[in-house]
């Protein structure tokens, strides 16, 4: 499941209301805007459209290679995948079979896309950095075919898998670099597949056409494996009319023009990307930059400046962390115009989420607070040009979400899961709730179940998952998509997502309570970089704290306090102190019971590759609590530090055993 807001608890009040609004539904009908999307329709032939219209007058995409940014003609474009369709189908592609793509965001990625569903197959994408286990399970139970990789790395995944696989046949590869020893059989080149694609083109000059020509709207274009917080990654099957759809009703209400541009940077294997890059990039024909390396993402698309942007929360988290590192650095007169500009910020955002007249004089403030402040600010961190920015994905803060809007940038929750194409419901322009995810999309019904259960339905979808389907039954029942999410509408029409129902906590009164609103107030301090929060029929609420190493290795240096690593680090005394004063920053305003009353700072980070988060760093709440048995026990015991003794595990597969002692601090007001 995608993603969701959390306010703290619902108080009597807010239940009744619930309790007010079972079964009611709230539709959007369809508006006059954004193409027609027929069920002839399909990706390869928008994609064929588009690129006959533009052609070699107008750019694609750009990429930044060597610090230089090169541009990629929709001619470029449409070529590149032209070969690679008739180069599969050399090499034997046929009707359904499934492509998978792993590697960095790049050019050559998206064409791999685009050519697996011109050639009438199903795109498969993968995390870039998937464990070779993950790689495995999802090459094998898609019944992958062709699997391209980008270079060494992804080669070396593929070959060590490739034996388990029985229906991969051919590992294709594109950078060149550490490939000149390898000559198994089964790997090819993606320039050999581009000869393969024009050897055929001159023998069937019209077969291109022909492949593109069969489609329909309703056949499976992308087969997407969802994020498996409880379980194995499910494969949810989304066609084009699917994908389509959900582009043009999101375009119906925020409408991006042909000469914006797009920062494509987080993986083509989350939806939100694929949002962006397919189902609105294609209908729009806006430019999609790719930057150089993923570590230079956010200097690359401060160069850019894009119109339009969709990043998970993880993504403004660190922005926010970047611009409160600085403050901290900043000289004191720096940091006196910071504090200014951003109360003026927050004071005109606050009249903005009132729907409150603006007085002239604040909006004078707010734009002496522009020039000076946050004008750059904003240009830092590529949001100069941007008209709408969304997250999603996993839950925000309303510090986060605050903190954007006193910088005048129009940042809108969004909430939608995988299986409904990405999105079902957004915020409206002058209509922002920070407590809310808005209203829904164009054409999409939204309905609360006796149970709070969120239900949805829209063209957008999906088909059902690939090879199960008791999965299928139990989520898609109807023409209605259960959830599994726990939420209710406002008396503004708008919908409030309390949490996963799986993760509702109930507290020591008995109300329930969303742990992520209280994980991501403490993720709005610089010092802290995830927290866990566990209290589900407890007597109290206790929290498991990772220190963010680099900005508190700062901080501790600063302090002359002495370190070696982050196991060291994250003991210290006056680390712990610290941490308690972010702690008791965001126990204000919570009831007594939901308050923090003791804490621990683990040893390390979360990590995806220890399981403790999915790819999209989403919580495995199930895993860590069977993985941190013992600090939970502890932290429920009359214990002051808690042993550990485990193994951890590297991208790379590599293991490293730690042995330490972890001290349980009580929380004092």
């Amino acid at each position: 499941m995608y993603s969701f807001f959390v306010p703290w608890c619902l108080s009597g009040n807010e239940k009744s209301f619930a309790a007010k609004y079972v079964n009611f539904t709230i539709k959007q009908p369809r508006t006059g805007y954004g193409m027609e999307i027929t069920k002839d329709l399909t990706i390869p032939k928008l994609f064929y459209e588009k690129a006959k219209k533009y052609g070699k007058n107008k750019v694609a995409m750009r990429e930044k290679e060597f610090g230089i940014w090169l541009p990629i003609t929709w001619h470029d474009y449409f070529e590149n995948v032209k070969y690679i369709t008739l180069g599969l189908i050399s090499l034997g592609l046929t009707d359904g079979d499934k492509v998978s793509m792993i590697g960095d965001n790049r050019p050559e990625g998206l064409w791999a896309e685009m050519a697996a569903i011109c050639a009438r197959g199903i795109g498969v994408w993968l995390f870039q950095d998937s464990l070779i286990e993950e790689v495995k399970y999802i090459i094998d139970h898609s019944d992958t075919k062709f699997l391209f990789g980008e270079g060494q790395e992804e080669v070396d995944k593929a070959i060590s898998i490739f034996n388990e696989c029985p229906k991969l046949k051919k590992i294709i590869w594109d950078n060149p670099k550490g490939m000149r020893n390898y000559d198994q059989d089964f790997l090819i080149s993606l320039t050999e597949v581009q000869q393969l694609g024009r050897k055929l083109d001159q023998e069937k000059p019209e077969l291109f056409e022909e492949l593109i020509s069969k489609g329909h709207g309703d056949e499976v274009a992308l087969l997407f494996y969802t994020s498996g917080t409880t379980a194995l990654p499910k494969g949810a099957l989304l066609s084009h009319y699917n994908m389509l759809t959900m582009g043009r009703n999101l375009m119906a209400i925020d409408p991006c023009y042909e000469n914006d541009d797009y920062a494509s940077y987080l993986p083509f294997a989350w939806i939100g990307e694929q949002m962006m890059s397919i189902s609105c990039g294609l209908q729009i024909g806006y430019t999609i930059n790719f930057p150089e390396e993923p570590e230079t993402a956010q200097e690359n698309i401060r160069e850019i400046g894009p119109h339009v942007m969709f990043a998970p929360p993880r993504m403004y988290e660190q922005m926010t962390r970047t611009v409160q590192v600085r403050y901290l650095d900043a000289s004191w007169i720096k940091r006196k115009c910071y504090e200014l500009s951003t109360k003026i910020g927050y004071h005109v955002a606050d009249l903005k989420f009132a729907k409150k007249p603006i007085p002239w004089y604040w909006k004078l403030l707010e734009w002496l607070a522009y020039i000076g402040v946050q004008m750059k600010l904003k240009d830092h961190l590529g949001l100069s040009r941007v008209r709408n920015a969304y997250t999603g994905g996993a839950a925000m803060g309303p510090d986060h979400f605050r903190f954007f809007h006193s910088l005048g940038v129009n940042l809108k929750q969004i909430y939608g899961q995988t299986e409904i194409a990405g999105i079902s419901v957004v915020h409206r322009s002058g209509d922002i709730k920070f407590d809310t995810v808005g209203i829904p999309l164009p054409e999409t019904e939204i309905k609360i179940t006796e149970e709070g259960e969120i239900l949805s339905k829209s063209p957008s979808v999906f088909l059902g998952y690939y090879k199960n389907p008791e999965a299928t039954a139990e989520t898609l029942q109807g023409d209605w998509l259960y959830s599994g999410d726990r939420g209710f509408i406002d008396d503004d029409g708008h919908l409030v997502v309390f949490d996963r129902s799986k993760d509702v906590m109930t507290l020591s009164d008995g109300k329930p309570f969303a742990p992520q609103y209280l994980e991501t107030r403490l993720k709005f301090s610089p010092y802290l970089r995830d927290s866990w929060i566990i209290g589900d029929k407890l007597d109290y609420v206790t929290a498991v704290v990772c220190i963010d190493y680099a900005v508190v290795g700062k901080w501790a240096d600063e302090k002359k306090i002495t370190y070696t690593s982050y196991p060291e680090l994250s003991q210290k005394p006056e680390v712990y102190n610290l941490v308690q004063e972010q702690i008791l920053q965001a126990n204000k305003d919570l009831p007594e019971a939901a308050k923090v009353r003791k804490f621990i700072n683990l040893y390390k980070e979360f990590d995806a590759d220890d399981d403790e988060l999915t790819r999209t760093r989403k919580l495995r709440r199930a895993f860590v609590e069977t993985r941190y048995k013992e600090i939970m026990d502890a932290l429920y015991a009359d214990k002051d530090s808690v042993h550990i003794d485990t193994t951890i595990t590297y991208e790379d597969g590599r293991k490293a055993h730690i042995k330490t002692d972890l001290h349980i601090k009580l929380v004092k007001d």
